[in-house]
């Protein structure tokens, strides 16, 4: 014998109870993936060493993402310390960094495969 659970009207019990809460869920489980999509995006190539561009201009108090690709022939390292963020890419390989809203200033970042190599930075304004 199965059990089938109390309806009212075609509606679960737990719908009824909690009309608007399958909707909260929803917008709940959407929003990050939707927040994400709208990030201003901004691109970085790492060539050996040398960060193309080598300053980012980004808006002060704003989260963005950077692409980060590796066309070197060897891998390369996307870090910085005052951002307290560091990815390592393979040669060809193609990922992303999401940065929390930044006061306005200089935030450097280095390849630590090439530390004689100049660093590069963003400006947040």
């Amino acid at each position: 014998m199965s059990r089938t659970p109390s309806t009212h009207r075609g509606r679960s019990r737990f719908a009824c109870a909690h009309p608007r809460l399958a909707w909260l869920l929803l917008a709940w489980a959407i929003t990050p993936l939707a927040a994400q999509a709208q990030l201003p995006t901004y691109e970085l190539t790492l060539r050996d060493g040398h960060f193309t561009p080598a300053l980012l201009e980004v808006p002060a108090g704003q989260r963005f993402k950077i692409v980060l690709k590796n066309i070197g022939q060897g891998p390369a390292e996307f870090e910085s310390t005052p951002l307290r963020v560091e990815k390592v890419l393979s040669p060809g390989v193609t990922t992303f960094v999401v940065i929390h809203p930044l006061r306005p200033g200089h935030y450097p970042f280095f390849d630590e495969f090439n530390l004689q190599l100049p660093e590069g930075g963003i400006l947040a304004k």
